[in-house]
């Protein structure tokens, strides 16, 4: 679930959707759950990238190869 309020109506006005939806956790869960019992990861940490919209790219890379498990993209309004 989103965290915050985000700011709709700046982005109602030019243009801007917001998408979102499910990810398939569960196809995961054998591979991660040695590693969540053993400390190796911290299940409680889960925005653990974080980047602009100019390098997501970057972060679905680094999800990719997983250097990091969920990302978070910092949008300023200007």
């Amino acid at each position: 679930m989103p965290q915050g309020t985000p700011p709709f109506s700046e982005t109602f006005y030019r243009n801007i959707g917001w998408r979102g939806g499910p990810a398939p956790a569960r196809i995961y869960i054998p591979e991660l759950l040695d590693d969540v019992l053993d400390g190796t990861i911290a299940p409680g940490r889960v925005l653990d990238y974080e980047t602009d919209l100019e390098h997501v790219a970057d972060a679905y890379r680094a999800m990719d190869e997983r250097r990091a498990i969920k990302s978070l993209v910092r949008v300023g309004m200007v």
